[in-house]
């Protein structure tokens, strides 16, 4: 059943250390069974190793451009039509960019083996900042699948 309202965004409270909302996010979507101070060590950790790696750029400038290029223009949306599924291709609102940047960069860090997730992460946003890496990968894969579904894109609704 539709709601009649739309429910509420809940603010985001900026992260005491920098005072970013989205390295505060960030810390939320690393955070696994309500452990936040080891989410916050890790994300806190990624961002000084940037700091030591990259001694002339700020860090929290290359940890924002790097969610920058990661987030999506475009994505598809499955919409069952008649009896046959289509990939249709939709602009991405500004907040689901964003969602989709830091779970696909949390998730590609992850699947780094061998390395801590501080490191893997730390790693993840200078490839991004940098425009290579997985991330961007995965970001150029879902622009390509829009862009190749783009004859269905009058089923939109």
């Amino acid at each position: 059943m539709a709601r009649r309202h739309r429910a509420e965004q809940r603010k985001v409270i900026p992260d005491p250390r920098y005072g970013n909302e989205l390295v505060a996010y960030m810390i939320n979507s690393v955070m696994r069974g309500g452990k936040k101070s080891t989410a916050a060590n890790i994300v806190y950790g990624a961002i000084e190793d940037i700091k030591k790696q990259m001694k002339d750029e700020d860090p929290i400038v290359v940890f924002s451009q790097a969610i920058e290029n990661v987030s999506p223009r475009l994505e598809v949306k499955s919409r069952r039509v008649g009896g046959a599924t289509y990939q249709v291709p939709l602009e991405v609102r500004p907040k689901r960019q964003i969602a989709l940047a830091v779970r696909w960069l949390i998730q590609l860090a992850g699947n780094r083996r061998g390395v801590p997730m501080r490191r893997a992460l730390a790693m993840e946003l200078m490839d991004a900042y940098r425009g290579q890496g997985s991330a961007i990968k995965k970001r150029d894969d879902t622009h390509k699948m829009a862009q190749a579904n783009k004859a269905f894109a009058h089923y939109r609704w």
